[in-house]
This record gives structure tokens, sequence and C-alpha cells, in this order.
């Protein structure tokens, strides 16, 4: 595969991918965040994709957990597009959040959507995620678990229909 301090193409990668969670009573996140936009300058550097994963977080009784409003998106998204030296080659992937035209309007890297943990039934999500589909910065899904274990476990089915939302053309309807 080649020497690990070789370029990412050099290796076969299309660029890397950062969870960045962003906790401002933590003094290890000035650390996270001069690891982020090292390695977002350098994979720009390489003219290959960083795709960043922001998260505003909170510590509670010793576990970190998310912040997943508006408000909270808003200000991850704004911190992770300020990293590195360009953002020429940066892209956000994002949770499907309340609110998430207002989220969206807060940045205009290209973002792809994360599938989560579905709660609800599965057409709920697929309705949420096509929506999210025509907001301008959003190019795709990056989801998992909801197409490896739809509650039908119907998974062809699954990813059936999130291919017909990303590429209407798919739709097999």
């Amino acid at each position: 595969m080649g020497h690990p301090e070789a370029p990412p193409a050099a290796r076969g990668l299309d660029g890397g991918k950062m969870l960045t969670r962003i906790c401002l009573d933590d003094p290890d996140t000035v650390t996270t965040l001069e690891s982020a936009a090292a390695a977002i300058t350098g994979l720009a550097g390489h003219g290959v994709m960083a795709l960043v994963e922001p998260f505003m977080a909170a510590r509670e009784a010793g576990r970190v957990r998310n912040l997943l409003d508006p408000d909270s998106m808003i200000r991850a998204i704004h911190i992770a597009a300020g990293l590195g030296a360009t953002s020429r080659h940066t892209w956000l992937k994002l949770p499907v959040v309340d609110d998430l035209p207002r989220v969206m309007d807060a940045t205009t890297l290209p973002t792809l959507l994360l599938g989560g943990d579905p709660t609800g039934h599965p057409d709920e999500t697929y309705a949420a995620w096509d929506r999210a589909l025509h907001l301008p910065a959003v190019r795709g899904l990056v989801v998992g678990r909801a197409l490896l274990f739809p509650p039908d476990g119907d998974v062809a089915a699954a990813v059936d229909t999130a291919a017909g939302l990303v590429h209407p053309s798919l739709d097999p309807s």
C-alpha cells in the first residue's frame, strides 16, 4: 500500500475524514483543532478531500455528548470552516438535525449527510433525507446502520430507497 508518509493519492486514497469534537471546556480541544487544521492543510496540499465531521460537545458524567441543536451545529460548522490554510478541498459530514435549512445556510462547503441512528419509522427518515438533499450545499448521503439494519430486515430495499433519493433516475419504482 505504500509508505505511511506517502501522499494520500499515492496510497490510493481520495482524502481523509476526521471526527472533530469541539468541547470548549476541555483544554485538549486546542490540540484537536490544531491537529485537524494540520490534516486539512496537508490534504489540501495534495489536492484531496478533507471530510470534517464537526460537533460541539459537552462532558456529562464523564461522557462526551454531541450537541445536535441547530445553534450548536452552526457554531461547529463555523469553527470547522476556519480550520486549515484553505477550505478549497474541505467537505462537511453533518447529521440531519432540526431546522436543517437554517443550519445549512451557515455554510457554502459541500456537505454529505450522516444517516444517524433512526428512531422513527423508516419512511420518516427517508423523507428527512429527501428534504435535506434538496438543500444547495448537500451533495449526498453517508449512511450505514440505517441501511444495514432496517427494521424490516430488507437491506436491498433500504439501499435502493437511499440510492433513489440521491440519484432519482435510479429509483426502481
